[in-house]
């Protein structure tokens, strides 16, 4: 009789509907979560609002270290040309935050005309000021690298007596306005050059709560012996400690990223290795960049979420008339007891919490009394969100995936080691012998037939339990051995002749060398006998 009582709760329960992950996240943060921060002057304490173009933009890399550690460098590596306003030096060199990005024409588009244009996701730069923005470029340029991501160069971090001089902004928050929109934050360091200044300490701890953004970068590696490397690499991992307060050890990646020749090159397959799981990561960032933007999203919600309490909190306990600047002074000062008040009273984790500092420096900016009481419905909204829409936009990010399954950065260096002769790992392991004409297992195929025939082989064959009895005598796993039998097994007969067994032995050598066991058995190892019967 009274259906129509249960309508509104039920319409609150159903999650909204979406045909895109990234017009679901525009939609969820103008209706559910802006207006919250609105109502909470959150842009006035956090972040500024998002915009469109924040949701619709490319994966971003933001590149951050000291001066002359090879930041330029390693864009230039990276896209195999030059780009408009790229300087490169010993000393400081590049002065301002350049956003490299493509475009169908080479140019440079100065910050003020960047900080107004709605396709690009830097209008709420204006903020810091014309310092700021005089010192804020564009480098556009068509490359098919920059078809996929943008990448972000950042004035040197100083040391010694040049951090004195101010730069006219904040250095620090605008960083930070850049590590929470961006995908990957790479930190560079000089293999020469370990110390880390007072700038960059500040700089590092500006990026707290993007830990899982950040990856190190040890540059110019090649340029110090191995017994130096390891110390330097021993070094900054203990310098990075006492910065990063993290449990977990931060990624650090060896190498020298420049196309000049390796000064010395003892170290050679560890910076290939080093390098191929770096461009692994940064070509991975287009097919992840959806859930980045969605677990931003979340991130955002929750820290709007308890700076509603705080702010209601203070309000509600502000006088109406009297004393009102000394109970301000009070409740600035007890901001920390505040803090865990709300944390039991609304089961908030401590690391939801805003800097405690830092909040208690902006507010004695603010009148108290302006603030707003707390306002269920909207807190409810974003509760809603985090609960129900969230769940069916995760759903949408794994759709997406799936139906672009080869979102991946390619072009400049990225191709230069996927295929042919300096491709990581050609020739080696599995793939030993890839170019001759000679079966690569007829080497030691002596040695092993040898083995065979102690076997006890019957019609040319060994029985699964006889080859058994040698194989696990290399102590490799049974799951591992159960693999380099599949493979070596070609006929699938449950037994192995010569040439199988032979190849089984191979496949346990370049396993025991270290190298990872093909998933199907490449064509230069099938035996020449058996190669009718793999065709």
């Amino acid at each position: 009789m009274f259906s129509w009582l249960g309508t509104d709760d039920r319409r609150k329960k159903d999650p909204e509907v979406f045909q895109t992950v990234s017009e679901g996240l525009k939609k969820l943060y103008k209706t559910k979560l802006l207006p919250l921060e609105e109502h909470y002057k959150f842009h006035e304490f956090h972040s500024p609002a998002l915009e469109d173009a924040d949701f619709d933009n490319k994966p971003m890399v933001l590149l951050v270290g000291q001066y002359s550690t090879g930041k330029t460098s390693f864009i230039r590596y990276l896209l195999e040309q030059d780009f408009p306003g790229m300087r490169i030096g010993p000393e400081p060199t590049t002065d301002s935050f350049i956003a490299v990005m493509h475009g169908n024409m080479e140019g440079l588009i100065p910050g003020n005309a960047l900080v107004v244009d709605p396709k690009k996701p830097f209008r709420k730069l204006n903020a810091f000021g014309n310092a700021f923005l005089n010192r804020f470029v564009c480098a556009q340029l068509p490359n098919p690298v920059l078809e996929s991501i943008s990448v972000i160069d950042t004035p040197g971090i100083l040391s010694g007596e040049k951090q004195r001089i101010s730069r006219g902004y904040d250095f620090a928050a605008v960083l930070e306005w850049f590590a929470e929109r961006v995908d990957r934050i790479i930190l560079l360091f000089d293999a020469h050059k370990l110390d880390i200044s007072d700038e960059f300490s500040e700089v590092i701890k500006a990026l707290k709560n993007h830990e899982d953004k950040i990856r190190v970068v040890l540059n110019k590696a090649d340029q110090i012996e191995t017994q130096q490397l390891m110390r330097v690499y021993g070094a900054l991992m203990w310098s990075l400690g006492k910065i990063v307060n993290t449990p977990e050890v931060i990624r650090v990646y060896i190498g020298s990223f420049w196309s000049h020749p390796l000064l010395i090159s003892d170290n050679r397959k560890l910076f290939e290795a080093e390098e191929q799981d770096l461009f692994k990561d940064i070509q991975s960032l287009p097919r992840n960049a959806a859930l980045r933007k969605l677990n931003d999203l979340i991130k955002r919600a929750r820290l709007a979420k308890v700076h509603a309490y705080i702010i209601s909190s203070l309000k509600k306990d502000m006088p109406s008339v009297f004393g009102k600047d000394n109970k301000k002074k009070e409740l600035i000062n007890s901001l920390g007891e505040i803090y865990s008040r709300i944390e039991r009273e609304h089961q908030i984790s401590p690391g939801d919490f805003p800097n405690l500092k830092k909040m208690q420096d902006q507010l004695q900016a603010h009148d108290l009394n302006k603030f707003q009481p707390l306002k269920m419905k909207l807190l409810d909204n974003v509760d809603d969100m985090l609960a129900h829409d969230i769940a069916q936009l995760m759903v949408l990010v794994r759709q997406e995936e799936t139906q672009r399954p080869n979102q991946m950065v390619k072009g400049g260096a990225f191709e230069g080691t996927m295929n042919g002769p300096f491709g990581h790992g050609y020739g080696e392991g599995a793939g030993e012998g890839i170019d001759e004409a000679e079966w690569v297992v007829a080497r030691d195929k002596p040695m092993y037939d040898e083995i065979f025939y102690t076997l006890s082989p019957v019609n040319g064959k060994v029985t699964g339990a006889n080859a058994k009895r040698e194989m696990v005598k290399s102590k490799l796993p049974n799951t591992v051995l159960g693999k380099i039998w599949k493979l070596a097994d070609i006929d699938k007969d449950g037994m192995l002749d010569d040439e199988e067994f032979a190849l089984a032995n191979h496949l346990i050598k370049v396993k025991l060398e270290g190298h990872e066991l093909p998933s199907e058995l490449p064509a230069h190892l099938v035996p020449p006998s058996k190669r009718k019967v793999t065709e």
